[in-house]
């Protein structure tokens, strides 16, 4: 199974690239499944029902949240009829939605998805992940009742995303990171079959910081005072993410490759 994964939409930017250039990107990676993280897809915090909806319908199979997943109000009435979207599973208890999905290519083959938050460096304790993440990939074995499984973890600290990987290393057919707006260097197969990328950075403008603006970031640096709200770069946007190969039958990875199509960053061999 080829499947593409896609970091955080950031605002109007990432958004305008997904229209635009999923549809034949998809074509040009001959890709059977994509999954995009929507975690800033409006207005850089959250995503709207009706964002959500648009992106699906531009080629996405499923859509992953993160810790912005409800900041956006109009999703918790969505989620709870939309399969495809997937919140974090160690969010609170009492949250709408689910924090995994399951969803089939066009050859019925399936592949599972699941979110978790990290712990380090974010605002909120969340629940452990990998207590989470352990229960189900239990439950949904790589080549099993699922051809493959691909674990989003939404995190800051790069230490914890490696952890996550080496955790889920044979029990999940790819685990990538996601959050930080940033592309990192280390995709991989990790020794027991398990793709992994500590970030698979952002479909948004990188003439920004991490997809805002540059002016009221730098101000803060620079002076330590708050003047406006920060707002999504509306340059022309990067499709970042990454592209992971399956063995159907043992769900283990057998290629991973960096995906960097479009705007300011150097373009991936694979894009």
């Amino acid at each position: 199974m080829r499947i593409l994964f896609l970091g955080d939409v950031m605002g109007r930017a990432g958004r305008r690239a997904i229209v635009k250039r999923l549809a034949p990107l998809r074509a040009r990676l001959k890709a059977d499944l994509v999954v995009v993280n929507a975690e800033n897809a409006s207005g850089g915090r959250g995503c709207t029902a009706g964002h959500a909806q648009l992106l699906l319908e531009s080629g996405a199979d499923c859509l992953t949240l993160g810790d912005h997943a409800f900041d956006q109000k109009d999703m918790l009435a969505l989620i709870d009829r939309e399969p495809r979207i997937v919140r974090p599973l160690n969010f609170a208890k009492e949250a709408p939605g689910r924090g995994s999905a399951i969803i089939s290519d066009a050859r019925g083959r399936k592949l599972l998805v699941t979110q978790a938050l990290g712990q380090v460096f974010m605002s909120r304790p969340y629940d452990d992940p990998f207590s989470a993440l352990d229960a189900v990939l239990r439950a949904h074995p790589p080549g099993g009742m699922v051809q493959a499984s691909l674990v989003d973890i939404h995190a800051e600290a790069t230490s914890e995303k490696m952890a996550t990987g080496h955790f889920c290393d044979g029990r999940a057919s790819a685990v990538l990171g996601t959050h930080t707006h940033v592309p990192t260097a280390d995709a991989q197969i990790l020794p027991r079959g398990t793709a992994f990328q500590s970030d698979a950075g952002m479909c948004g403008d990188y003439d920004s910081v991490i997809g805002m603006d540059k002016t009221e970031p730098l101000r803060r640096f620079i002076t330590g005072m708050t003047r406006d709200r920060f707002t999504p770069a509306e340059g022309e946007a990067t499709l970042c993410g990454a592209l992971i190969v399956t063995d159907d039958r043992t769900g283990r990875a057998s290629a991973i490759d960096a995906v960097r199509h479009g705007g300011r960053l150097a373009q991936s061999p694979a894009a």
